[in-house]
């Protein structure tokens, strides 16, 4: 009700109408948000983009309520524009985010334009660009013997009338070789109606099960109006994608939208090709790698409702679908689907939220299930699905621990390790050579003095990458030129320790030098494009060895790949992280999963110095089941998640002693909410960049009491006036305990 006031002139009392206010979210790291005056001429809604003036800055927001009260005596600033008639974020979107925002206690207005392309967050216009299509002419003049490319572009066009000028470039063709086939008269702009080359790809019926699959299939969900939560616990080459595949050929109506989440970058592009296969221009993608018209344009797509298939990395979980039907979370367990700084949010439990929000089905797939979803499927919470054959005719490969002690070594590979490598490509098949270190060598050492050359920001050591003549840390990025002699004592003994991608590569090149080694790590597939042409070389089936991280580990295909080798497997058996023993068996069976995939057996070799270890002796037999159960159950006993809920308050300032000061003056606060805590200590890299870390880890049985002690800690920290050197972030499900 409008205040009413008796005016003495009248004689009456008088209504005073106060303006309407919208309250606005910016793109800010503030837990606040910011009320405006809606001008008579404007409407809003919650949702919508707007221009606002933000001290001296015009800033791009997003309305977040309308007909809210402004304290008394104070002049709000106008909302300047609407940046379009229809709402950015439509309702469904904004309720997940909200969510998410409270949940992961992270600022709203943040969360909110997470969901936004990069130019939308900009201020940009939402309207893309129009791109010009192109068909040939009757023209049919020659081209110059040596004009190679004008001629492939010139066939391109031919072959698919319409085609883009942005698809041109993606195949690899420039724009000044399209202008010169303009000019000679041999190409001419088309009918942008005119089926572009994306919608020409010829679509198939779904794939082709085997009777395994075919049970599998006839337990997943139906696309109807009713949230369902599936685990699709399928072994390594049971066929999951195409299951996945079958599925959405089957259940997802042609105006129906569908996501699938996949864990890296690198696993977009094979996905997107098997998946346009069956459903030609209704795939789209989205992942970083995208510029920004690329992101707008299928962000557009999203949000006007088109009946796309989006294949997409973690952050498509949060676009505004507006008919989204089904999700399917592919490798759910993979750790790349929880962001590790910022908005701090889990791409695969935030999908199962929002199919809980949208009622329609989520699919979680995975060979390694995480703990968590493992637990929600005895539980009951998740139908599991099992899938326990390899499709076609391939088998699960032979694992053997190879105990290496008192063993030599070259480059940390034994010698019946590189006699297996040596039969394999004799045979004609290729080899794996799992290494999970980037670089030549961990560690640089003086053999006099015993020096060791240390990150001067970080507290660990620097790696030694030789193709560079480069020391880096993989912390904080930083690096120096290699030195040949010891830096302390001069000496000229020093010499790389330890093994990382690189040193097996020459070392293999050495053993191997008629056959190619092919590295897959972060170094080789910076350059857009590298790990196409990688897996294109691979997939040609000749012979070959790869040497790489964990990123070989994920979901790839390598039919002729018979033999994998794990250099050293003990990483994760003594680890200070109570989820490395989980993570170390999941990269295991992944990696040893890329072996015998086609008809050929498979073999995999498990470099160990534990080899009577109980978990490496449960792994060789490749039940994962019995391994997440045993687990799950060491888990239980410590009482861990997913057992109890857990979040981790971080803190970094200039000195420790401030760190840990900021973490001492929160602990009081949990007592009186049975909260359990452990800490503050330093992190396990204590120093990182110049910053000292510590930690607070809290534990409780209860979510809804740690989230709502959480709630009171930001507010808290909020009002505090800490010096502009020290941070805090709360990492709540923290996938990283050190």
């Amino acid at each position: 009700m409008q205040p009413a006031y008796f005016c003495p002139l009248s004689g009456y009392a008088v209504t005073v109408t106060r303006p309407s206010t919208a309250r606005i979210a910016l793109n800010r790291p503030l837990r606040r948000l910011f009320d405006y005056r809606i001008p008579e001429t404007m409407t809003v809604s919650p949702g919508q983009r707007v221009k606002v003036p933000f001290g001296r800055q015009t800033l791009t927001g997003l309305v977040v309520e309308t007909g809210v009260t402004p304290p008394d005596g104070i002049t709000l600033k106008p909302i300047l524009e609407v940046l379009e008639p229809w709402l950015a974020l439509p309702t469904a979107t904004f309720q997940l985010l909200s969510w998410a925002s409270h949940y992961y206690q992270h600022p709203l207005g943040e969360c909110l334009f997470t969901a936004l392309p990069p130019a939308l967050r900009r201020g940009r216009p939402s309207q893309q660009k129009q791109d010009e299509h192109w068909q040939g002419t009757q023209n049919i003049a020659p081209l110059p013997a040596n004009a190679h490319r004008q001629k492939a572009l010139l066939e391109s066009i031919q072959r698919a009338p319409g085609i883009s000028t942005g698809e041109l470039v993606k195949a690899g063709f420039n724009r000044p070789q399209i202008k010169s086939l303009r000019d000679k008269g041999l190409i001419e702009l088309s009918d942008p109606q005119h089926p572009t080359f994306s919608e020409s790809i010829v679509t198939v019926d779904g794939p082709r099960l085997s009777p395994a699959q075919l049970a599998a299939a006839k337990e997943l969900p139906q696309v109807t109006d009713r949230f369902s939560a599936t685990l699709l616990y399928g072994i390594t080459g049971s066929g999951k994608t195409e299951l996945y595949l079958h599925y959405l050929t089957q259940k997802l109506q042609d105006d129906q939208q569908a996501l699938v989440l996949v864990p890296e970058i690198n696993l977009t592009p094979q996905t997107l090709e098997r998946f346009r296969r069956y459903f030609g221009h209704r795939i789209v993608a989205w992942h970083s790698a995208l510029n920004d018209s690329e992101r707008l344009a299928t962000w557009l797509r999203i949000r006007h409702g088109e009946p796309v298939i989006l294949i997409g990395t973690r952050s498509a979980v949060l676009l505004p679908f507006t008919n989204l039907r089904a999700i399917v979370v592919d490798e759910e367990h993979d750790n790349s689907y929880k962001q590790g700084e910022g908005f701090r949010y889990s791409g695969r439990d935030v999908a199962v939220y929002r199919a809980h929000l949208n009622q329609c089905p989520v699919i979680l797939g995975s060979a390694t299930p995480s703990l968590e979803s493992w637990h929600n499927a005895r539980q009951g919470k998740y139908h599991l699905i099992r899938l326990e054959q390899r499709a076609g005719n391939a088998s699960p490969p032979e694992v053997e621990l190879l105990d290496i002690r008192s063993r030599p070594l070259e480059a940390g590979l034994s010698r019946p390790t590189l006699n297996a490598i040596k039969e394999t490509l004799v045979r004609g098949e290729q080899a794996l050579v799992f290494v999970n270190r980037r670089g030549f060598a961990p560690i640089m050492m003086c053999f006099d003095c015993g020096h060791m050359e240390e990150c001067p920001r970080c507290d660990t050591r620097l790696t030694y990458h030789r193709r560079d003549r480069a020391m880096r840390c993989h912390h904080c990025d930083f690096q120096m030129a290699a030195s040949h002699s010891c830096p302390k004592c001069r000496s000229e003994n020093f010499k790389p320790v330890g093994q990382g991608t690189e040193r097996t590569e020459e070392t293999l090149a050495e053993q191997f030098p008629d056959t190619p080694i092919v590295r897959v790590d972060r170094d080789s597939t910076q350059r857009k494009g590298s790990i196409q042409n990688i897996l294109a070389q691979v997939n040609s089936g000749a012979p070959c060895i790869l040497v790489g991280t964990q990123m070989l580990a994920k979901g790839h295909d390598f039919p002729n790949v018979t033999l994998v080798a794990v250099v050293n497997a003990d990483g994760g058996l003594f680890s200070v992280d109570f989820r490395a023993p989980e993570q170390m068996v999941q990269t295991l069976l992944q990696v040893s999963g890329r072996a015998g995939r086609g008809e050929k057996p498979g073999k995999v070799l498990i470099q160990t110095c534990h080899s009577d270890h109980p978990l490496l002796k449960s792994l060789c037999q490749g039940n994962y089941a019995a391994l997440a159960d045993q687990l799950l159950t060491e888990r239980q006993t410590g009482a861990l998640p997913p057992f109890r809920a857990m979040a981790i308050l971080r803190a970094e300032a200039d000195t420790m002693q401030a760190s840990l000061q900021l973490l001492d003056s929160i602990k009081p606060m949990t007592a009186a909410n049975g909260i359990e805590t452990w800490g503050p200590l330093p992190a396990v890299i204590a120093r990182k960049a110049d910053r000292h870390r510590a930690q607070l880890i809290l534990c409780s049985n209860h979510r809804r009491q740690l989230n709502h002690l959480l709630t009171h800690i930001c507010q808290y920290l909020d009002q505090c006036k800490l010096p502009t050197s020290t941070k805090w972030i709360v990492d709540v499900d923290p996938q990283e305990t050190g």
